[in-house]
């Protein structure tokens, strides 16, 4: 709280005397600028699922940013980085699944710049039609050849025009992204036995896991189809999270545990979180959320999970069927 009321021009010591402080530090009624809309998410206690005694579940709500998901950090913070060093001055390149070009497209408005994304053609069409609108020029890559294929052909086009190529995938700029994120965690909880999120690019992980080791469990999270677990890389329904090739910043001394979670489990807690708890999540929210329950035997204490994003942008992909239902 004491950082938050900072940076919101609160004093910290007035604010104790009223009960409902937090409501003034958290529920500002206006902002100077939309940009200002990107961090300080809700966070809620889940309490409609079985936990063992003494263990309290909390989601980050991260679909709450200006652009819909926890992206938005990370592209407000690479392209004010990459401004700041003077390595973008005119067009931005990167490879997406969607979320993170959304991000990028916020950010480069911000700035005068052009965003070119390299996108697999089986992603969501909502995402994409989300980027197009905030100005992004989306060029589609084969699926069958996942996102190795639209990286090199992002960093191809970067070299050959001298756009800057944002590289979620490599830039230590990606988990320097949520250092926010943790001081908002860390203000609103005091302590986090164990932190559970996804790995898509696993900037998100690393970013908390960083600064939570080594007192807190940290748990990832991938589909099945995804690398981090040893396993094969293939096909997977569950969309923003699976890793292809182990990024760099990822360090293994930084994960206590690695869950691998069925498409089936995260399609069906998808529907489980709407139902029990009124949360309207992206399949990757349904997978962290499977991981959590299945790891919350391990502490005593707080976990906190990350939701990254809503269903509204997965109805074209059926977020509310499973397998068998389609």
């Amino acid at each position: 709280m004491k950082n938050i009321a900072k940076r919101q021009g609160f004093s910290y010591s007035a604010t104790q005397l009223n009960k409902f402080a937090h409501l003034q530090v958290l529920k500002k009624k206006s902002y100077k600028k939309p940009a200002d809309l990107i961090g300080q998410t809700p966070l809620v206690e889940l309490t409609k699922f079985q936990l063992p005694q003494g263990v309290r579940l909390f989601a980050k709500l991260e679909m709450h940013n200006l652009g819909g998901s926890v992206k938005d950090r990370l592209g407000q913070n690479i392209i004010e980085s990459a401004v700041r060093r003077g390595e973008a001055t005119n067009e931005v390149v990167e490879a997406t699944a969607g979320n993170t070009g959304i991000g990028l497209a916020l950010a480069c408005q911000q700035h005068g710049l052009t965003l070119k994304v390299f996108v697999p053609e089986k992603f969501s069409v909502e995402k994409q039609e989300i980027m197009r609108a905030l100005g992004a020029d989306i060029v589609h890559t084969d699926s069958s050849l996942g996102m190795v294929e639209a990286r090199r052909q992002a960093k191809e086009y970067a070299e050959k025009t001298g756009a800057y190529y944002a590289n979620q995938f490599e830039t230590e700029d990606n988990p320097a992204s949520y250092a926010g994120l943790y001081e908002e965690l860390i203000d609103e909880l005091g302590t986090i036995e164990m932190m559970v999120a996804g790995a898509g690019s696993a900037g998100t992980f690393t970013g908390l896991a960083e600064r939570l080791k080594p007192h807190t469990r940290t748990v990832i999270v991938e589909p099945e189809g995804s690398i981090l677990n040893g396993g094969p890389s293939g096909a997977h329904r569950t969309e923003g999270i699976g890793v292809e090739v182990w990024p760099d910043f990822l360090k293994r001394e930084l994960i206590d545990a690695i869950e691998t979670i069925s498409d089936d489990e995260a399609f069906q807690m998808v529907k489980d979180l709407a139902q029990k708890e009124g949360l309207l999540v992206g399949s990757s929210s349904g997978a962290a959320m499977v991981a959590a329950l299945k790891q919350a035997e391990h502490i005593k204490g707080n976990i906190v999970v990350i939701f990254p994003d809503a269903s509204d942008r997965y109805i074209s992909q059926q977020i509310f069927k499973t397998k068998g239902e389609l």
